[in-house]
C-alpha cells in the first residue's frame, strides 16, 4: 500500500499562537515553565491535526523554539564563544542570545534558507567542541508517542547540509569537521533505534545544488557510517527545492529511502528516473504536493504523475508527500472569509495540502473512481480562476509586451549623472540616511486598526499619520541625518501596502508564514494581471518634504521583491509577473518625480533569494530581474537620484548584476556579515554610490560608536569615499523608540569621526 507523509508542518499556529508565546516570554510576561507548557500544547495540537487527517508518516522534531538550524547547532553544543556557554543543555538565555543578540554579544548571522523567504541562523564553528547536549529528535519522538500514540518520523538536518550552511571554518577543514560531527549523529541515530523508531528523515537539501566530487565522497562516508553503525534503522534521505544533482550517485547511497521534489524539481527528477530508473531496494518519497505554493494542485495531473512513477516503484515502496516542509505556507484556508469565491476555491494552505495528500494516497490505493467527485470539484475550481477577468486583461498584457521589448536605460550613465546630482544636493562627505521605516509603536498600530475597522475616518487617520511624520522629521533633523524619510507609518508591510493599491492582488486575513524567529509575514497573493490604479506614496512623501529643507526620499518596494515576497500565480512566468509589476511601479516613480521628490528609493531586498538553485539558470534570472528594476526607474531625470536597498543575502556572486541595476546609491545589509561582503569589494570594483549597513537592526542592542567606526573604516579601504553613504542595515519598523534614537545618534557620531579623519570636502 502507498503511504502518505509530510516533511514538516508550520510552527506558528492558525492564530499565530507560537509567535505570541515567544514574544510574551521575551518581554518577561511569561515564566519559563509556562512558556514550555504553552509551546508543548501548540506542538501537540499540530501533531494531533496531522493524525486526525490521516497522514501515515508524521514528522517530529520539525517544531522549533526559533529555528531548526539553530536547534541543530544547540543540540551539538556549537555555541559562539562570546555567549560564555559552559556546557550541558543550552539554556534559553544563550539560545535566544545567539538568535537575537544580547547587551554584550552580537547575534549570529541570519540568512535565507536556500531560495525561500525563511531565514535561518548561521552556525559558527570557530572554536567549537561539538558534543551531544540533548537528543532533540528522541525527545520529540517520545512526546508524540506518549501523549498521542503517534509513531513519529524524527527529522534531522543532515551533516553535509549543516556543514555547508555553517561558517567559521576553513573549507580545507571540512573533512576534519565531518569527523567531529559524525560520531554525534551516530549517537543520535543509535538512541533513536533503541527507542524503536522506524523511519528517520535526514534532510540534505544541499544535494539539489552543485555537488563536488569531494562532497560525493563525503556523502558516501556519512551514509556508509550510518548504515554500519545503525543497521535496521530506516533512513529517508530527503532533498527538496529542486531536482537532485548527481542522481545516480545519490540513489546508490546505503539508505532505505530517497525523497525527491516533483514540484520545483519535476523536470530534472522525472528525467533522471525515466533515464536511470529507481533502485528496487529503496522507498521513493515522491514530493508531489507543493510545500511552498498556496494553489490547489491539479489532482488529476498529480495522479498521472504518480501512475508514471508507479511504473518504476512498487506500491509498497512509494510514499506520497509534500515537496518540502509546509513551514513555507499558511496554516488553513478555512479562516479566510473575504476572498472572492473563485480565488478562495483555488487555494490550498497547509491543512488543505494534508487533505490533498490523503486523497491522492487513497486514489492510488483504491482507484480514481472512489474520489471522482473530489477530482471534479478540484478541476472546476482551477478552471474558474483560469477564466476570470482578473487573469485576462489584454490592456495590461499588451502594454507590458511593448515596454519589455525595449532595453531600459537612463538617459545618461552614472559617471555623468553623479556630478549633476551632487551639484543639486550639495551633500557632505559620507551622507547619512536610514532605510525608510521608523518604529511602529502600539499607538501607530492601534490607529491603523481603528481606521481599518471604520472607527476612524480617513481624515482623522491621515491627520494622525501627519503627526507621526512631523515628529520623526524633527527628530531626524535633531539627530543630524542628511537625507530624511517620512517613516512609513501608514504601511503595515512593505509589500502588502503596495499590493493593496494595485490591481491583480488579493489579501488573506490569516495567511501568515514565518520569516525569521517570531517575525511573521502575510504575503499578498498575485492572482491576476497587475495594474497601476492611482498614486500610492505621493501624499505622505510630499507632506514630509514640505516640513524640511533637507531632501526626503520617496520609498517604494521594487518589482522583484514584491514578486518574491508574494504568493504568485502559476499560469504565466515569473518574468512576466515581474514586468507587470515594473510597469505599474514605473508610473508611481514618475508620479513622485512630478510631485517634486528628487530622491526615490526602490527597495529590492529579495533579489538574491529568487536566484535559482541551479547555476545554469541563474544568469537568465538575474538578467530579467535587473531589467525589471531598470524598467521601473529608467524614465526619471538625470538629477533624480535613484536609491535601492538589499538585505539578508550574500552578494559576492552577483556584484556585477547589482551594478547593472544602475541605481545611483545602493544600501546593503551587512552588519552581521560585514567582513564577507567587504571582501567581495576587495575582489570587485564598485563604481556607484553605496552604503554598507553599519549596525544590525534585527537586535535590540544599541551599537557602540567604536563598532560602527570600525565598520566604516574597513569599508573605506575598498570603496571610494566620495561615493560612500552611512546607514543602518535595514528598516527600523520593529525597533523601539528610545533604542532607535540612541543608535542613530551613535551612527551620526561615528560619521562625524569619519568625516574628520577623511576630510576631503563635500562630495
Amino acid at each position: 500500500m502507498v503511504k502518505s507523509s509530510v516533511l514538516g508542518y508550520p510552527r506558528i499556529g492558525a492564530e499565530r499562537e507560537w509567535k505570541k508565546t515567544l514574544e510574551a516570554f521575551w518581554s518577561g510576561k511569561l515564566e519559563e515553565p509556562d512558556f514550555h507548557r504553552q509551546l508543548q500544547e501548540i506542538r501537540l495540537n499540530h501533531l494531533r491535526k496531522q493524525q486526525e487527517k490521516g497522514i501515515d508518516f508524521i514528522p517530529v522534531n520539525d517544531f522549533s523554539y526559533y529555528d531548526h538550524v539553530l536547534d541543530t547547532a544547540a543540540m551539538f553544543g556549537i555555541i559562539p564563544k562570546r555567549f560564555a556557554y559552559e556546557g550541558g543543555v543550552v539554556p534559553l538565555s544563550v539560545y535566544y542570545g545567539i538568535a537575537r543578540g544580547t547587551k554584550d554579544a552580537a547575534a549570529s548571522e541570519m540568512t535565507k534558507w536556500f531560495n525561500t523567504n525563511y531565514h535561518y541562523i548561521v552556525p559558527e564553528l570557530d572554536g567549537a567542541k561539538p558534543v551531544v547536549t540533548e537528543n532533540r529528535p528522541l525527545i520529540a519522538y517520545r512526546e508524540a508517542k506518549e501523549k498521542l500514540g503517534i509513531e513519529g518520523k524524527p527529522v534531522i538536518v543532515g551533516p553535509l547540509t549543516f556543514l555547508k550552511l555553517s561558517k567559521g571554518y576553513d573549507k580545507s577543514e571540512t573533512d576534519a569537521w565531518l569527523e567531529r560531527l559524525l560520531p554525534l549523529y551516530v549517537q543520535i541515530l543509535q538512541e533513536l533505534k533503541r527507542e524503536g523508531v522506524q523511519w528517520v528523515q535526514i534532510d540534505e537539501p544541499i544535494l539539489v545544488t552543485k555537488v563536488s566530487a569531494d562532497d560525493l565522497r563525503r556523502l558516501q562516508t556519512i551514509y556508509g557510517r550510518f548504515a554500519a553503525a545503525v543497521p535496521g534503522l530506516n533512513v529517508m534521505l530527503q532533498t527538496y527545492f529542486e531536482s537532485a544533482e548527481n542522481y545516480t550517485d545519490i540513489v546508490q547511497l546505503p539508505v532505505q529511502g530517497i525523497g525527491l521534489d516533483f514540484v520545483h524539481g519535476l523536470a530534472g527528477n522525472r528525467q533522471a528516473i525515466k533515464q536511470f530508473g529507481f533502485p528496487a531496494d529503496k522507498v521513493l518519497g515522491a514530493g508531489v504536493i507543493d510545500g511552498r505554493g498556496i494553489w490547489k494542485a491539479s489532482l488529476r495531473e498529480k495522479l498521472e504523475l504518480l501512475e508514471e512513477l508507479a511504473e518504476c516503484v512498487t506500491a509498497d515502496r512509494l510514499i506520497v508527500q509534500s515537496s518540502c516542509s509546509l513551514l513555507h505556507v499558511p496554516v488553513t484556508v478555512n479562516k479566510e472569509e473575504k476572498l472572492i469565491p473563485e480565488l478562495k476555491e483555488a487555494l490550498a494552505f497547509a491543512d488543505e495540502k494534508l487533505d490533498e495528500l490523503v486523497l491522492l494516497t487513497k486514489a492510488v490505493n483504491s482507484g480514481k473512481a472512489i474520489v471522482a467527485d473530489e477530482l471534479d470539484l478540484n478541476e472546476s475550481a482551477l478552471q474558474a480562476l483560469k477564466q476570470s477577468g482578473e487573469r485576462n486583461r489584454s490592456d495590461i498584457q499588451q502594454a507590458v509586451a511593448t515596454i519589455s521589448a525595449v532595453q531600459p536605460e537612463r538617459s545618461r550613465p552614472f559617471s555623468e549623472r553623479h556630478p549633476a546630482q551632487q551639484e543639486k544636493w550639495r551633500l557632505p562627505i559620507f551622507p547619512t540616511t536610514t532605510i525608510g521605516s521608523f518604529p511602529q509603536s502600539a499607538e501607530v498600530r492601534k490607529a491603523r486598526q481603528l481606521w481599518r475597522k471604520g472607527e476612524w475616518g480617513n481624515e482623522r487617520y491621515a491627520a494622525f499619520i501627519r503627526e507621526q511624520i512631523d515628529i520623526w522629521v524633527k527628530l531626524q533633523e535633531e539627530i543630524g541625518l542628511d537625507v530624511l524619510v517620512h517613516g512609513e507609518f501608514e504601511r503595515t508591510d512593505m509589500v502588502e501596502f503596495f499590493g493593496e493599491k494595485l490591481a491583480g492582488f488579493a489579501f488573506t486575513q490569516n495567511g501568515w508564514v514565518q520569516s525569521y524567529g517570531s517575525r511573521c509575514v502575510k504575503p499578498p497573493v498575485i492572482f491576476g494581471d497587475v495594474a497601476f490604479e492611482e498614486a500610492m506614496t505621493v501624499k505622505e512623501t510630499k507632506y514630509a518634504q514640505s516640513r524640511t529643507g533637507r531632501p526626503v526620499k520617496g520609498m517604494l518596494t521594487g518589482p522583484i521583491t514584491i514578486m518574491n515576497w508574494s504568493f504568485v500565480r502559476e499560469d504565466i512566468t515569473r518574468e512576466q509577473i515581474a514586468y507587470q509589476l515594473a510597469y505599474a511601479l514605473r508610473q508611481e516613480v514618475e508620479a513622485l518625480e512630478a510631485a517634486g521628490i528628487g530622491m526615490i528609493q526602490v527597495d529590492e531586498p529579495a533579489v538574491r533569494e529568487g536566484l535559482p538553485l541551479k547555476e545554469e539558470e541563474q544568469a537568465e534570472y538575474l538578467a530579467w530581474a535587473v531589467k525589471a528594476f531598470r524598467m521601473t526607474t529608467c524614465t526619471v531625470k538625470d538629477t533624480t537620484q535613484i536609491h535601492t536597498h538589499m538585505c539578508y543575502c550574500e552578494f559576492h556572486d552577483m556584484i556585477d548584476s547589482i551594478e547593472a541595476m544602475d541605481a545611483d546609491v545602493i544600501s546593503i545589509e551587512t552588519s552581521r556579515s560585514h567582513g564577507e561582503l567587504i571582501h567581495s569589494f576587495e575582489l570587485n570594483t564598485y563604481k556607484l554610490g553605496i552604503g554598507l549597513g553599519v549596525y544590525d537592526i534585527h537586535s535590540p542592542r544599541i551599537p557602540r560608536v567604536e563598532e560602527m567606526t570600525g565598520m566604516i573604516e574597513r569599508a573605506l579601504r575598498v570603496l571610494d569615499p566620495k561615493l560612500f553613504w552611512i546607514n543602518p542595515d535595514c528598516g527600523l519598523k520593529t525597533r523601539g523608540f528610545e533604542e532607535t534614537i540612541a543608535s542613530l545618534r551613535n551612527m551620526v557620531e561615528a560619521t562625524q569621526l569619519a568625516r574628520a579623519k577623511h576630510a576631503i570636502g563635500a562630495i
